[in-house]
């Protein structure tokens, strides 16, 4: 069985990405790495260079700065690096620049793709997801943040990233996957509030959000944490490859775990969804058989 991870990465210096983490999170049970970096006003390349893997392999790609509607050129790029991804690879595992995978879960992850490798009917795996939210100690955990995504996936080329690269899709379908009981760490929503910030600005160009970039003219203010609908107190252990960046945190997160910003209808399905594990109406980009 050989094992393909895949990502894609610009200026992860500028913006505060833990792309090494992410990446080096999974190398251990990938064959070889393939990693898409574009056209960055900082040293990515250098930085992908300096994890000095001979697993990685890199592509240099120039982003379309001119797509700006649903995030639409993280997909493309997703593409590209997949494209890359050798014939002879049975299982691609696609990681983004802010997620990481803790090492506990290696083991079931390889384990699952020995298990379903020679069943066609199983196109993919999905993962659970913690997101955090403002320091390492938190975690989102209201209706706005997905609860599962796609991060395997067989290597069909007929398979294309969806909309702002969140998952995959086949001839235009939702994939046919199976569930692992492993954790996607995502911590996009944890660094410096001034990153934060500048990254918010820089990104909301590609959705198109005008209103956005127009109430938000100046970065001069920091990103503001404390707009959060809900949060809860993360009881776990983090990955070990992000214990080094956990050390440098050098700014404050203050906030009440225990206090709700929900509308009357929100309170109530979260309500429900702490005490029965159901969302109600949860969007689904997969099917699990």
């Amino acid at each position: 069985m050989k094992v393909t991870g895949f990502t894609f990465i610009r200026n992860a210096i500028k913006f505060d990405y833990p792309i090494v983490e992410a990446i080096t999170s999974i190398l251990p049970i990938c064959d070889e790495f393939v990693v898409a970096v574009g056209n960055s006003d900082d040293d990515t390349r250098l930085l992908i260079e300096n994890i000095g893997s001979n697993k990685i392999r890199i592509i240099d790609t120039t982003w379309d700065d001119t797509l700006r509607e649903g995030g639409r050129v993280l997909a493309v790029e997703t593409d590209k690096a997949f494209d890359a991804i050798s014939d002879d690879t049975d299982w691609a595992f696609y990681i983004q620049g802010d997620e990481v995978v803790h090492e506990q879960y290696l083991p079931k992850i390889r384990k699952s793709m020995e298990q379903w490798k020679d069943n066609p009917q199983v196109e993919g795996l999905v993962f659970n997801y913690l997101h955090f939210y403002g320091s390492y100690d938190f975690i989102g955990d209201s209706r706005r943040w997905y609860r599962r995504e796609v991060r395997i996936i067989r290597n069909n080329k007929k398979i294309r990233s969806y909309r702002d690269a969140q998952g995959f899709r086949l001839d235009g379908r939702k994939l046919k996957v199976k569930k692992i009981e492993a954790f996607v760490y995502h911590y996009g929503w944890v660094k410096p509030p001034a990153k934060q910030q500048l990254k918010q600005y820089h990104f909301n160009q590609y959705w198109g959000n005008e209103k956005w970039e127009k109430d938000n003219e100046t970065i001069s203010e920091p990103f503001d944490y404390s707009q959060t609908d809900s949060v809860a107190w993360f009881k776990g252990t983090h990955p070990k490859v992000l214990q080094e960046r956990i050390k440098m945190m050098n700014w404050e997160f203050d906030i009440d775990p225990t206090r709700k910003k929900f509308s009357p209808t929100y309170r109530f399905l979260h309500w429900v969804e702490e005490k029965t594990g159901w969302r109600i109406g949860e969007y689904r980009n997969y099917k699990i058989i």
